[in-house]
């Protein structure tokens, strides 16, 4: 029995071990043990008893998507429980589509306000600016002037003018923006609403519709961004994304300035502002 197998079992056995059966309607009379016995969990997934025995003790094949997805479902695991279910099984998380939610919590909020003079965004996988910091709103954008429909990223970076004005390399920006926007929307699933988007910038900006017609993916990481901000000037800001846990359709980015000369400038402004 290889590992992996074996720990996939132990993992079922002791999930069910800890359901009460009264739950279920089954009768908690004469068990030995204590939980759902395998039977229970069997029909309540819907499949043979003797198929689930042979998935406790690794025996009998891999099982298929469908079928995992079933006793995940009738031993209640949580999303994090069954995506381990799932690593454990085929070495891969389930394929889930993604919740995309302009809401976020005061406890992100709080979280971008502490990174101080470094200008911190949460945008979307449509690159929907939905929170901000005070730092952001005086170098990156006006965020808060702004209608909601003007905070997305890819309709200021193509329909308005001043988004050239203010990247020194508009073009690679530009670049990057459109070839993660691809990731990001292939990884949760392009919707009608997002075909929409996509259909409506390509007629606004034949700079968008050749971007994306290029079919360039590339991933966030991080690098430097040069803005030339209409007050203080050429800024270079280094740039970090991070996924934020629980929130798969939201991105943190944090731009620190790269050197304590930026560092004064922007703190200077921001006091002053």
């Amino acid at each position: 029995m290889n590992e992996p197998n074996k720990s996939l079992g132990e993992f079922l056995k002791e999930k069910r071990s800890k359901l009460d059966p009264a739950v279920f309607g089954f009768q908690k009379r004469r068990r030995r043990t204590p939980g759902l016995r395998r039977e229970e969990v069997a029909q309540l997934s819907n499949i043979s008893p003797t198929w689930y025995t042979w998935l406790e003790q690794s025996r009998g094949g891999s099982p298929s998507k469908e079928v995992l997805n079933r006793v995940a479902n009738a031993l209640l695991l949580t999303e994090h429980e069954k995506e381990y279910l799932f690593i454990l099984a085929f070495g891969h998380p389930p394929e889930t589509t993604l919740t995309v939610s302009n809401e976020i919590t005061p406890r992100l909020q709080r979280v971008l306000d502490q990174f101080g003079q470094c200008p911190a965004i949460i945008k979307t996988v449509m690159w929907d600016v939905v929170a901000w910091n005070d730092a952001a709103l005086k170098i990156l954008n006006d965020y808060a002037s702004m209608e909601p429909k003007e905070r997305n990223t890819l309709r200021y970076m193509f329909t308005n003018p001043q988004a050239k004005k203010v990247q020194k390399d508009w073009a690679s920006v530009a670049q990057f923006i459109v070839s993660t926007f691809r990731a990001d929307v292939t990884r949760i699933g392009i919707s009608s609403e997002i075909e929409e988007f996509i259909d409506e910038l390509s007629i606004q900006s034949e700079d968008f519709s050749r971007l994306w017609q290029s079919h360039e993916v590339t991933g966030y990481g991080g690098g430097i961004k040069t803005l030339i901000h209409p007050e203080i000037g050429q800024l270079e800001l280094e740039f970090s994304t991070f996924v934020i846990e629980g929130r798969a359709d939201l991105n943190m980015l944090i731009f620190n300035p790269v050197d304590d000369k930026t560092k004064k400038i922007i703190a200077e402004y921001i006091h002053a502002a």
